[in-house]
């Protein structure tokens, strides 16, 4: 449908998974290029506003430069998704039959922010994946809910989880770098910041979960203020990514 469209010389937005594998998604890819055309794939989580606050503060080196480890989580739960109980109880649903299974369909979200951090195509991947003992218990075969991965790329480190059965859930960014340290949370659509220096007393034991709650209190009233002016809602990072596609 991507390639019908950009022969239609037409702009071409796409929801996860962008392709099935990658050669489609280098022949989309060629061909936007090709035309001139610009294609772009709905990671909205990486657009919400609390997403843009991250990556400005990391813009303005609040890390001290660029991040030197990356930890990214992203769960499901696979009991309370009307989504998930489909493709549970059939076994010719079309997410069992992608070349990654139910991992391909829902792991790009945490990966898309770590690769952004990355700074080289070259990745070292160190991959394990396994079918929960829940799942299996359930008589669901072949299907692998949980995932562990290490990267490493030109020095630059980072893990990925995903998990249906941690919780809670999360759906969360962590950055750290020589400096200090960022955490990105969708679940509260919040950042935090993560002081990296730590005075040699027991002031730290005090003052830190003072700030830390401060900025709690900060990230509510920011997010109930939002939210009264209608820029919080449940898809704020579609609409954005949405806005910013038809910009370019």
């Amino acid at each position: 449908i991507a390639m019908q469209c950009l022969e239609a010389g037409r702009h071409v937005y796409l929801e996860k998974p962008f392709t099935v594998n990658a050669a489609e998604a280098e022949r989309v890819l060629g061909e936007a290029a090709r035309r001139g055309l610009k294609v772009t794939v709905g990671h909205n989580l990486m657009f919400t506003r609390a997403a843009l606050g991250m990556r400005r503060l990391v813009d303005g080196g609040y890390l001290g430069g660029r991040p030197v480890h990356c930890e990214a989580y992203y769960c499901y739960d696979l009991g309370n998704q009307a989504y998930a109980r489909a493709f549970l109880g059939d076994a010719a649903h079309w997410v069992r039959h992608l070349p990654g299974g139910l991992l391909q369909n829902t792991i790009s979200h945490g990966i898309s922010r770590i690769v952004e951090y990355l700074p080289s195509d070259r990745v070292v991947v160190k991959a394990h994946g396994l079918t929960s003992a829940a799942l299996a218990e359930a008589g669901v075969a072949g299907v692998k809910d949980e995932l562990r991965v290490i990267l490493e790329s030109a020095g630059v480190t980072a893990y990925f989880t995903f998990s249906s059965q941690i919780r809670p859930t999360l759906s969360e960014l962590r950055l750290f770098g020589l400096a200090n340290g960022l955490l990105l949370s969708d679940n509260q659509h919040t950042v935090a910041r993560l002081p990296g220096k730590r005075p040699k007393s027991y002031l730290p034991y005090f003052l830190l979960p003072a700030r830390q709650g401060w900025e709690s209190l900060s990230a509510a009233a920011r997010n109930a203020r939002d939210f009264l002016r209608w820029r919080l809602h449940m898809s704020d990072g579609m609409r954005l990514l949405f806005e910013r596609f038809y910009a370019c």
